[in-house]
């Protein structure tokens, strides 16, 4: 435990240890690194090891897989180049996306992918930075023609082999209709993959030596990335996805030789980075900064303001709200934040501990990061326990409610 425990109680803060001593002791979780900050202090917990079996203590500078966590830093770069003006929001990307000009979109999103409708507009920009420009992974979706599609061709699976490279994938992913008109519905997931071929397109450089040049470097993020170096990789454990029916751990990536032991051929967006929690704090710290870190700008004030409150309608938003509520067996009561920003949650209701304003994301392998302006609270948690059952997700609703128990005003 290192810490200064300003604008934490003691009391609170040892709670906050138990409760995350007490998931490590199930055996359920292997090991753990949690950071929280409130103003200028931190308070840093490095439980358990890097391995189910034991052995080598987990550490406070362990790389873990952000799966999704990789959403609100994939958009950072967007932004860039919105405050310098080289696109607009409301800009058709058919000019570096012509995979995506002239679409068609399914009469019926469930129906038959040859019957469709000419797209009523253009996809914009904005459509791609909030998550609405017609195709995503759509649980109310699931069997259906476009997402057993959808899951083929563009969201990936990793273990039937990696993506190819960008322009293969734009091919692929421009063959198919819309499941719902540009700007229409939130869907999850694929924007963000997209996001990152326009970066590069428009940048004119890859999309990691983009985010490196004006994101990572910037803020002393360097250790995140899309692979792990050769001689970072002891830094690296196993990421595991426990049996659903049994809890039996079960590797998902091996360090040594798997999926981030070298540099992939697409730049996954929507869940491709690698990073750790200082990496981590330093950026969700500088969106609680609006867009300062120390005495430089890394993004104007309304660019972080534009991502880190909600932009869904009030339709989209109740199909949101819906879709989380009715799938909580699902997603084990992650997703209730009611709103969306670009390429994060926004809560704008109280469900919970957190208030209203709090902003930041989940990834599938067993990872957490928001940060709330109201209590100027930075939280991130990362564990290498994949979401396939419910412990993780256990983990992370307790450590949110064990850091708000702990507030010490």
């Amino acid at each position: 435990m290192e810490n200064n425990t300003g604008g934490f109680s003691e009391a609170g803060l040892r709670r906050v240890r138990d409760v995350l001593t007490r998931h490590v002791e199930t055996g359920k979780i292997p090991g753990l690194v949690a950071m929280v900050s409130r103003g200028e202090d931190s308070y840093v917990e490095t439980l358990g090891t890097m391995r189910a079996e034991g052995g080598t203590p987990m550490r406070r500078d362990a790389i873990f897989r952000m799966a999704s966590v990789s959403k609100p830093v994939t958009v950072a770069a967007a932004m860039v180049l919105l405050d310098e003006c080289r696109f607009h929001l409301d800009d058709p990307v058919d000019p570096w996306l012509p995979e995506l000009a002239d679409r068609q979109v399914l009469r019926a999103a469930d129906g038959p992918l040859d019957d469709t409708v000419p797209a009523r507009r253009p996809i914009t920009v904005r459509d791609l930075l909030s998550s609405t420009f017609g195709l995503g992974v759509d649980l109310t979706l699931m069997g259906s023609p476009i997402m057993t599609e959808v899951l083929d061709r563009a969201n990936y699976n990793p273990d039937v082999g990696p993506a190819p490279e960008p322009d293969k994938w734009m091919r692929r992913l421009g063959e198919l209709p819309l499941s719902y008109q540009p700007g229409e519905r939130w869907q999850y997931e694929l924007s963000h993959d997209v996001l990152g071929v326009l970066v590069a397109r428009v940048s004119g450089q890859s999309f990691e030596s983009f985010l490196r040049e004006r994101i990572f470097e910037p803020l002393g993020m360097k250790d995140t990335g899309f692979h792990v170096p050769a001689d970072q990789m002891h830094r690296m454990g196993p990421s595991y996805t426990p049996d659903p029916q049994t809890g039996e751990f079960i590797v998902w990536d091996e360090a040594e030789g798997g999926r981030y032991s070298s540099p992939p051929a697409f730049q996954h967006g929507g869940g491709g980075l690698v990073s750790t929690v200082d990496d981590y704090h330093a950026y969700f710290r500088m969106l609680l900064n609006q867009g300062m870190h120390g005495s430089e700008r890394i993004l104007s004030r309304p660019a972080v303001e534009l991502m880190t409150t909600n932009r869904l309608t009030p339709e989209q938003q109740a199909d949101r709200n819906t879709l989380a509520k009715n799938n909580v067996h699902l997603s084990f009561g992650q997703g209730q934040q009611g709103g969306w920003g670009f390429g994060m949650a926004v809560r704008t209701y109280r469900g919970d501990y957190a208030p209203v304003g709090q902003f930041g994301w989940d990834g599938g392998t067993g990872t957490t990061a928001y940060a709330d302006p109201s209590n100027r609270l930075t939280g991130i948690l990362f564990t290498p326990v994949g979401l396939s059952t419910p412990d993780p997700a256990w983990l992370i609703h307790d450590f949110w409610t064990a850091i708000y128990q702990a507030l010490d005003d």
